[in-house]
């Protein structure tokens, strides 16, 4: 398969390489971790970020927002949180006589959902619509979110008390699922060393602004798949919908949304083609999450192993287009 490049807006790789600078004066070390983020943001996606307490998972969140200069809020799950908590309310006006809405802080360009897995099912479901078709519906009537729209959701996998695990339908809206892992002992003691001056994320300024974002995002469709790559992608999905250790593969959805994590992960590299990597690269984040194996695991850290396990087996074995 021979793709022969076309030069891309410079203004565009511009603005990535701001955004992705920006987010690291902050989050040191994690630049897979940041560049997901960034792919996420660009494919209009959304984000699950699952890894251990306090290793930088909110701060790439707020990093994130603050160098875009949208508005940002943080949601904390908790087993008491009611749906109208994130969504908003209608309250009536006795003297107007009618219902005002009282917007929820789903109202926002970037949404950190941190611990999601604290909160009951009822609750996480009020993501649903949003995270789908980027509105919510309150008393019978649709109310359209900001654009961009992003969700950014924490858990910790190796806690169980207190915890409800995510369903498959909602598992299925974030385009990818991403672990931030320990910084290296080196970058480390540089944080230690750094942060002495207060929070580093209150300092970060707005690098690109909300009409660059929604420029890229639409750039990123007109990023050329050829169709022996997309084969290829197909190929792989085919293989976990009949894999003997699945019991359910990545759905349309999810294939749908491996697809476009693909074109903004070629857009965040300069190229206006894909090329195979981006879906190999991808492939763990964008699918293990996905997948509900024939054997339950009590843990949640062992089931993302074994799940991850079998998606890189899968990709091993599917040729790639020559």
């Amino acid at each position: 398969m021979v793709s022969v490049p076309a030069p891309i807006s410079s203004t565009d790789i511009g603005a990535v390489r701001k955004l992705e600078d920006g987010i690291a004066a902050v989050v040191r070390g994690k630049p897979e971790g940041i560049r997901a983020a960034v792919v996420a943001l660009l494919a209009r996606g959304h984000l699950l970020i699952e890894d251990i307490p306090g290793v930088g998972k909110t701060t790439l969140a707020r990093s994130l927002a603050a160098c875009l200069g949208g508005t940002f809020r943080r949601i904390q799950f908790t087993s008491d949180l009611l749906p109208s908590d994130i969504v908003g309310v209608s309250i009536y006006d006795q003297h107007g006589k009618s219902f005002d809405l009282k917007k929820g802080p789903i109202f926002a360009n970037v949404v950190l959902a941190d611990e999601i897995n604290r909160t009951t099912p009822r609750t996480q479901s009020a993501l649903l619509e949003a995270m789908s078709e980027g509105q919510v519906s309150i008393d019978d009537t649709t109310h359209a979110l900001d654009t961009p729209f992003m969700v950014l959701a924490t858990q910790n996998p190796a806690e169980h008390y207190g915890t409800y695990p995510l369903p498959e339908s909602q598992m299925d809206r974030f385009l990818l699922r991403i672990s931030i892992g320990y910084p290296s002992k080196a970058i480390e003691r540089e944080l230690l060393r750094d942060r002495t001056g207060g929070d580093p994320v209150a300092r970060l300024q707005p690098v690109v602004d909300l009409a660059t974002v929604r420029s890229l995002q639409a750039s990123v469709e007109s990023i050329r798949v050829d169709d022996a790559l997309l084969d290829y992608a197909m190929n792989i999905v085919e293989e976990t919908r009949r894999h003997t250790a699945i019991a359910i593969g990545v759905s349309t959805r999810g294939a749908l949304a491996w697809y476009r994590g693909a074109q903004a992960s070629a857009l965040a590299a300069g190229r206006d083609f894909v090329v195979p990597d981006d879906f190999k690269l991808l492939a763990i984040a964008c699918l293990a999450h996905r997948l509900a194996l024939v054997q339950t695991h009590d843990s949640l850290g062992r089931a993302r192993i074994e799940s991850e396990r079998t998606v890189a087996e899968i990709i091993g074995r599917v040729a790639v287009p020559t």
